[in-house]
């Protein structure tokens, strides 16, 4: 052959290789954020995940993530990029009883819509988002994905047998069920492989891995995945003392991600591979660092580990306070395989998903100016509600009617003692609960969740006009001589001072803002920028 044609060759190849897009989402069951060592200020108890820790060199780590508080919403959620109010999952999958809809237009399908047959799609591990009963067993595939091999149901293990679970275990593989005995952590990463080995090797392939740890039943996991010697595996010891054998499920784990880390290395694939790691929600109250945890609306039920990693992330090696939601994991999966048009394939559905294709690309620092999280159980519950949050402040709103608002930034605990209602709110608190009431009753719909200081309550004596003004503000009464505040909308001080009606205000964006009249009654009126 000649040589210019063989190098012509080679360096189509390398080329083919090196554009090929594969993508891993990777979720763990029931971790949250306090145990990760890769968060500098994680809890007092720790879990060192030596592996996850390699994807930091070339990734983002999120620090303000949530999820939804139980596992099922939240896949629901990555599947679709739609909050639970829309796919109507608000509570664990259980029975026939608040499922997915088939219809839903999940990743693996849009992905084939995307490129027809052109992109390998395998879900393994837990799946927990329809039934598990032998009508369900092949719904993994009737949903999109090309392969399935792993647990429908919330736990694993045997009826009557969940204290062996993760050793005694019922798989489903492409709708057939089995009984599988293999350390099942360990088990969904050989699968993995497997999978990857199966198709063509220059075929990208998008991989949902979702692993059952560290969920509960708690355990001893094999010898060779953990370093502490000295648990006794005993039902007796695990009951008394859970925390250390949670730790080692995550250690287990993470050694497990470690070697299908080497595989993609070995194999060559690595280095086109952008890897997503998160959890699906807080960690179980059996074993939370904080209270209230998995199952709340609170910090510690809703704010999970958050990783993307690979050769899509520009200036990798940094951390992001943006807020995100995994709903975002949706629209974020959809672009890195090149589908930035996807909005198109669904034009009658409502996403919610934000793609944060421009904070990996280091174009932006932020995708959406606000957070939400639901919860609502088959049976309803006190802690049933909806929270909202942004940069600082954080919104609960239980279907009960009760409220509470916290500034997370100077007050993370979300104790009664902490609770801004509980006081006299200064004028930044009123804006920003103003604020995040609004999006919230605009998001969901329906009646005002603005029940406490609606802007009604905030009106004052203050007289401008016009209201809605273009460029100046004009006050009709006052001597001129008061000190006034204007906010955004998103409780960000625009301007300070007695001199406001000098104030040219033409080059503000659109939209609805806060004057503030700073006296002794500290009077608020809205304002309309046009």
């Amino acid at each position: 052959m000649p040589k210019k044609l063989t190098l012509l060759l080679l360096f189509s190849f390398v080329i083919s290789c090196y554009s090929q897009r594969n993508v891993v989402l990777i979720i763990a069951d029931d971790l949250g954020r306090d145990y990760c060592d890769i968060y500098p200020d994680h809890g007092t108890s720790v879990v060192n995940l030596t592996n996850v820790r390699r994807l930091l060199t070339r990734g983002v780590v999120f620090n303000n993530a949530w999820s939804n508080p139980l596992c099922s919403p939240t896949r629901a959620g990555i599947l679709t990029g739609r909050y639970s109010f829309r796919t109507g999952v608000g509570d664990v999958v259980d029975g026939s009883n608040n499922k997915l809809s088939l219809n839903e237009n999940i990743i693996p399908k849009m992905l084939n819509l995307y490129s027809p047959n052109g992109i390998s799609k395998a879900c393994i591990g837990k799946w927990h988002v329809t039934t598990s009963a032998p009508a369900g067993y092949n719904y993994p595939i009737t949903m999109g994905y090309d392969h399935y091999e792993g647990n429908l149901s919330g736990a694993l293990g045997q009826p009557g047998q969940l204290a062996i679970g993760y050793n005694n275990w019922t798989k489903i593989t492409n709708g057939v069920n089995s009984n599988c005995t293999n350390y099942a952590t360990t088990e969904n990463v050989n699968n993995a492989i497997s999978y990857i080995n199966s198709q063509p090797a220059t075929k990208p392939f998008y991989l949902h891995l979702a692993f059952n740890a560290p969920h509960t039943p708690y355990h001893l996991p094999p010898a060779n995945l953990i370093s502490n010697t000295t648990l006794s595996g005993t039902q007796a010891d695990i009951t008394a003392n859970p925390v250390p054998y949670f730790q080692a499920m995550v250690e287990a784990m993470d050694k497990e991600i470690g070697r299908f880390f080497d595989y993609l290395i070995s194999s060559g694939k690595w280095n086109n591979t952008d890897i997503i790691f998160i959890g699906d929600n807080g960690d179980d109250p059996l074993v939370a660092q904080s209270s209230p945890s998995k199952g709340s609306l609170y910090q510690a039920g809703v704010t999970v580990p958050f990783i993307i990693s690979g050769p899509d992330v520009v200036s990798p090696n940094r951390t992001s306070n943006a807020l995100v939601n995994t709903a975002d994991i949706f629209a974020t999966i959809l672009e890195l395989f090149g589908d930035t048009n996807w909005r198109t394939r669904i034009p009658t559905t409502t996403v919610d998903s934000k793609s944060l294709m421009p904070i990996l690309l280091n174009q932006a620092t932020t995708v959406r100016p606000w957070a939400f999280t639901e919860i609502f159980k088959l049976a309803p519950t006190s802690g049933d509600g909806k929270a909202i949050r942004n940069a600082d402040y954080k919104l609960i709103k239980f279907d009960n009617g009760t409220e509470k608002f916290f500034n997370l930034t100077n007050s993370p605990l979300e104790t009664a003692a902490r609770d801004l209602l509980n006081g006299t709110l200064t004028t930044t608190q009123i804006t920003n609960y103003n604020y995040l009431c609004s999006e919230m009753t605009n998001l969901v719909g329906g009646t005002s969740f603005c029940n406490t200081l609606g802007v009604n309550n905030v009106e004052s004596q203050i007289n401008v006009s016009p209201n809605p003004f273009q460029n100046f503000i004009r006050i009709k009464s006052g001597s001129g001589d008061e000190k006034y505040k204007l906010y955004s909308n998103l409780g960000q001080l625009i301007y300070e001072g007695n001199a406001i009606e000098n104030q040219d205000f033409s080059s503000l964006a659109n939209g609805i803002y806060f004057l503030i009249k700073i006296d002794n009654s500290t009077s608020t009126i809205k304002l309309i920028k046009e």
